[in-house]
């Protein structure tokens, strides 16, 4: 077996499930411990740090140059979602060019070509130094390159995921709202006394139905398309014979690039004061719980014409730039003033109860990633 194969197929044997996604799950702790062994054992400056997240922290290893030179970060995320439905999720098993596994594609392909990449680096003989970020917690919060960002610069990035070799250079972000409608509570047979929190709740979702439909009608990006907006969890009421006094409603706000969180926190609100003027009984509160930026990196950045100049070398064929709909931790890469694209091996089954990696796109990934660091850092 090919040594990159063999690597990848230790780590997708390791139970890496985000215990934030599946309670009990593993976590990364014993993978964390595999890849700083791996890469301890290479000659690599290798550092175990806290990632905020006890007993699953990340990995740091530098391939340090002579100084100089331009300092590229590698930054790829060992943890996996779950593995329900799954017959056999931590086989590694390699068939038909492909390794089928838990996390094969998404993204442990990508880290092991990033480890192999490193490694190679450090005899390079280059100028800059070349940071390689294991991270933990990508599927659920990113606590992992939070704190990478917090300690590690560099001036640039590649983040590690499953592109087809494609360089990404833009994806969505969101945003998470929750409104809450107050009624008044009161028995079913007295409606002179109760007002119904789901009833107007429904003028929220007529009014959220309509703004969907203006996003889905303006101008598209490039690559994503357009921002939406959906309805993704409603509750309220407390009994079949009773006018409930409230109800709460979770809406998702994906974004494009260009576009203001605080601006669709302020639209929002001025819908909701508009259906307020329109009833007296409509009374509504509003707050955002959670947010991530878009990514929108420059083609003409330095490491998005390295790798397109080794893509078309090692290929011969011409990069393709394209975008991601989901979001990545490349967004905090690049919030952080680190010019980040992605890129990684091609496969298919992401989340799915299949999961593989084609083995000729990761031996490819790998070469182009090599090629680069030497471009980038020399």
């Amino acid at each position: 077996m090919h040594a990159l194969d063999s690597l990848l197929s230790k780590l997708v044997s390791i139970d890496s499930v985000n215990p934030d996604l599946v309670p009990g799950a593993r976590g990364e702790g014993e993978i964390a411990a595999c890849v700083a062994e791996w890469l301890r054992e290479r000659g690599l400056e290798v550092h175990v740090e806290e990632s905020g997240k006890p007993g699953r922290p990340n990995v740091v290893a530098i391939a340090r140059g002579a100084g100089g030179g331009k300092a590229l970060m590698l930054n790829a995320h060992m943890d996996t979602v779950g593995t329900a439905g799954m017959k056999a999720p931590f086989s590694a098993e390699i068939r038909g060019g492909r390794l089928y596994g838990r996390g094969a594609i998404d993204t442990k392909a990508a880290l092991a070509a990033f480890m192999s990449a490193t490694a190679d680096a450090r005899q390079a003989g280059l100028r800059g130094d070349v940071i390689l970020t294991a991270v933990v917690d990508e599927e659920y919060a990113s606590a992992g390159t939070e704190a990478i960002v917090k300690k590690w610069p560099a001036d640039a990035a590649i983040v590690g995921e499953p592109t087809g070799l494609d360089i990404v250079t833009e994806h969505k972000g969101f945003a998470w709202f929750e409104i809450e409608t107050k009624g008044v509570a009161a028995h079913g047979s007295l409606p002179k006394k109760g007002v119904d929190a789901i009833v107007k709740m429904g003028k929220v979702l007529a009014a959220i139905d309509e703004m969907s439909e203006r996003l889905s009608a303006g101008a598209p990006h490039r690559t994503l398309g357009t921002g939406s907006i959906h309805a993704s969890l409603i509750q309220g009421g407390q009994e079949l014979s009773s006018y409930p006094g409230s109800c709460r409603l979770s809406i998702e706000r994906r974004t494009i690039p260009g576009e203001n969180v605080a601006e669709i926190e302020k639209e929002l609100r001025a819908v909701l004061n508009q259906l307020a003027r329109n009833d007296p009984d409509f009374k509504a509160t509003l707050r955002m719980t959670f947010s991530r930026e878009s990514l929108e990196t420059s083609r003409d950045s330095h490491i998005a014409v390295v790798l397109s100049r080794q893509i078309k070398s090692i290929t011969g064929r011409d990069a393709v730039f394209s975008g991601m709909s989901g979001w990545l931790d490349s967004a905090l890469l690049a919030a952080a003033g680190i010019p980040t694209v992605v890129l990684g091996p091609g496969g298919e089954g992401l989340h799915g109860e299949t999961e593989w990696v084609d083995l000729e796109s990761l031996h490819l990934c790998r070469e182009i990633v090599l090629t680069a660091i030497k471009d980038f850092c020399r």
